[in-house]
């Protein structure tokens, strides 16, 4: 069986970097597997590039423009939507042709137009879709917040200038979706439950299966250390506590810095005797800007795409800590997981079907940069520490582990192309 995965990006972003593992997971079980993308990052010959040219930027600068029109010409919320309606015809690909089934990941910001995913529906290859956010479900937007319209039909999109229209942006490319999906069956597979239930919901995917498979992490590499020997590896202070915060960009206000800020000035001014020997490695772009907002000793490290360092990073600490406002299902949790590291996260979308609250991590009130400090100061002070490591390496051991993971995988595609075995 060949299967093609399709996605943006090789390794920028979560749902690349779960493509890839899941590329990697799919391989790894006898499956021959390749994944188109547009920006290819690395050397790995199963990851297949557009062909690159002027006309891509183009296709994507475009859409921007079309969504900057429509709010007014003002920049609110630009990127946190998207209406594809330029992108790539990958049907004549050799790649495409040679493919069993079709599986599209997170292809926006030019990658696929609405009008290419019709020409592969087209084709009549099963088509298998994981929703890395709402995207698939709604009319323009990643994550809807508050907004419940997509169940119904879009309009008055919140994400566009003074709340849009009757017959706005989000409604006209609602549209577009329902003709397109219209008679077709296209498999939708939810990295959490959380997600599923969303989807579910939709005007959008009324009769179209809606699946929750979890992403895949490989536990033979992502895997408990000794921590002196990882500080020393990432030159982190070999004594005293550490918890970790990472992100691609991590001055991104979805990402919930403003909620950390206040967490650590809330352990600094509530338990000074703890916050005097702890500090906070950063983990992504802009990293350092954070040495001048955060109360504690900070320690400024860049993104990270090579996964041994990775590993070092998660276990040079003794917390992850995740105040994201908006998540699926968080690779960083499911990689510190792995690690054996205990995790503190705010109770919204899958991060509390991942951290089972108190027994191998925290999960804080929505919001509520108090509870998210008492979670840090909980995990670093439990006399049972060791204990919650552990649960926390079994948890990711036995949910989301590439074998189980592509099991699951590997049993639908045999559903939908009547592949016995």
């Amino acid at each position: 069986m060949r299967i093609l995965l399709v996605n943006t990006s090789e390794r920028i972003g979560g749902a690349a970097v779960a493509a890839v593992r899941l590329m990697e997971a799919l391989t790894d079980n006898g499956i021959k597997a390749k994944l188109l993308v547009r920006d290819k990052q690395t050397e790995e010959i199963s990851v297949v590039p557009l062909d690159r040219s002027r006309r891509l930027l183009w296709k994507f600068v475009w859409e921007r423009i079309v969504i900057w029109r429509a709010n007014h010409f003002k920049k609110h919320q630009l990127f946190a939507v998207d209406i594809a309606n330029t992108g790539t015809d990958i049907t004549t690909l050799p790649e495409f042709k040679q493919a069993d089934v079709i599986h599209l990941h997170w292809v926006n910001q030019g990658m696929l137009s609405l009008k290419n995913i019709d020409k592969i529906l087209a084709s009549g290859k099963p088509v298998v879709w994981t929703m890395h956010d709402m995207w698939a479900a709604t009319g323009i937007c990643h994550h809807s917040r508050e907004c419940n319209r997509y169940e119904q039909g879009c309009h008055h999109c919140p994400f566009l200038w003074s709340g849009g229209g009757k017959r706005d942006l989000s409604y006209r490319t609602f549209r577009k979706k329902q003709k397109l999906y219209q008679g077709r069956k296209i498999y939708f597979v939810a990295c959490s439950q959380w997600l599923a239930e969303r989807a579910r919901k939709s005007a959008l995917l009324i009769g179209q299966p809606v699946v929750s498979i979890p992403n895949p992490i490989n536990i033979h590499l992502f895997k408990p250390g000794n921590k002196q020997e990882a500080r020393r590896a990432c030159q982190l202070p070999e004594a005293g506590k550490l918890i970790l915060f990472g992100s691609v960009k991590t001055t991104d206000k979805r990402k919930g810095i403003d909620y950390l800020v206040e967490a650590c000035r809330l352990l600094a001014e509530q338990h000074p005797e703890l916050t005097e020997h702890l500090g906070v490695v950063v983990l992504g772009n802009q990293s350092r800007r954070l040495e001048q907002l955060l109360p504690l000793k900070t320690y400024p490290l860049d993104f990270v795409i090579d996964e041994h360092r990775l590993v070092d990073i998660y276990n040079a600490v003794d917390g992850y800590v995740t105040p994201s406002l908006e998540e699926n299902l968080p690779n960083t949790i499911m990689e510190a997981m792995s690690c054996g590291v205990p995790c503190v996260g705010f109770r919204t979308g899958g991060i509390p079907e991942m951290i089972d609250h108190l027994h191998n991590g925290y999960v804080a009130d929505y919001r509520s940069a108090q509870d998210f400090a008492d979670g840090i100061h909980r995990l670093l002070t439990d006399p049972d520490n060791d204990t919650l490591a552990e649960q926390a390496y079994r948890k990711a051991a036995s949910c989301y582990s590439e074998s189980v993971v592509a099991k699951r995988y590997i049993e639908l595609y045999n559903k939908i192309t009547g592949t016995h075995v």
